[in-house]
């Protein structure tokens, strides 16, 4: 069974992308931004490791859900969990969003099957550093101007908000 290193499950998310959402907060993140919103993240060590079975029989319990977050942390640190997660999510009904202090462009420029499995189960890439020069908070779903809303699945469209 494959596990995952989180920092935190939130059963009940409504900023975290469209609908009412389950997050899940992955551990370990190489990015460090300046006035990062999750700085107990950062450290690939910490945290705690979790069966992902159990994640998504969390998920499975809330009839009301949307879809579920991946959130962090760096959830492309872990993508072979998160694809297998993202796999079991999509059997629900449940769309995924995915946070990322990547770019989709170098993202795709590493070449990684496991990477490239992540995005294809991601209906929404939230993408781009956070960058406190460019904070924001009238701006749905990311902290600062930068980071994109992409959509990468048919799931999201019309679920974005005019700005997007």
């Amino acid at each position: 069974m494959a596990s995952l290193r989180i920092n935190a499950l939130l059963e009940e998310s409504i900023v975290d992308g469209p609908g009412l959402r389950f997050v899940v907060f992955t551990q370990g993140c190489p990015h460090h931004c300046p006035g990062c919103h999750n700085p107990q993240t950062h450290d690939p060590k910490a945290g705690q490791l979790i069966d992902i079975d159990a994640i998504a029989s969390a998920i499975e319990e809330n009839p009301l859900l949307q879809g579920v977050t991946f959130s962090g942390g760096e959830p492309f640190m872990q993508p072979a969990a998160l694809t297998e997660l993202g796999q079991k999510i999509h059997a629900l009904g449940l769309d995924v969003v995915t946070y990322t202090g990547f770019t989709l462009e170098a993202l795709r420029a590493k070449g990684n099957p496991e990477i490239d499995a992540l995005l294809s189960v991601t209906d929404l890439l939230v993408d781009g550093p956070f960058l406190l020069e460019e904070r924001n908070t009238t701006l749905a779903y990311r902290g600062s101007a930068n980071q994109r809303l992409i959509p990468l699945s048919e799931a999201m469209q019309g679920l974005l908000p005019p700005e997007a």
